[in-house]
């Protein structure tokens, strides 16, 4: 009877044995995931950070860009009261052309002239 008990303590040990190794297997397996989801939180938070850097310069560089394309078309607003319309243009053209200054001739050139004609006669 003894060697009865003897066998059955001997076998509850072997069993308390074993299943202590598998709950020591399993934390350590736990904590291998722990430690492997915690380097992927950092490397994930590392590279959110990095795209959010990104981000953000380029939107600044993007608003910097919009600052100066306001400012470009406020000085084209302003200068386009100094522009000429294309109506107020063909209208100099009309009075450029019923003028032609280049056809009118001053006093001492039509002397000129008549001076060569009479010379050459």
């Amino acid at each position: 009877m003894a060697d009865q008990i003897q066998d059955s303590v001997n076998s509850l040990l072997s069993e308390f044995s074993t299943r202590l190794n598998e709950i020591e297997e399993k934390q350590r397996l736990l904590r291998d995931r722990a430690l492997l989801i915690g380097e992927n939180l950092i490397s994930t938070k590392e590279e959110f950070d990095n795209e959010n850097f990104e981000i953000k310069k380029t939107i600044s560089a993007l608003e910097s860009e919009i600052k100066e394309l306001k400012q470009m078309q406020q000085r084209i607003i302003n200068e386009l009261s100094n522009v000429a319309r294309k109506s107020e243009l063909d209208i100099l053209k009309r009075q450029f052309q019923l003028f032609q200054p280049l056809e009118f001739a001053r006093m001492k050139d039509v002397e000129k002239m008549i001076n060569n004609k009479l010379k050459i006669k």
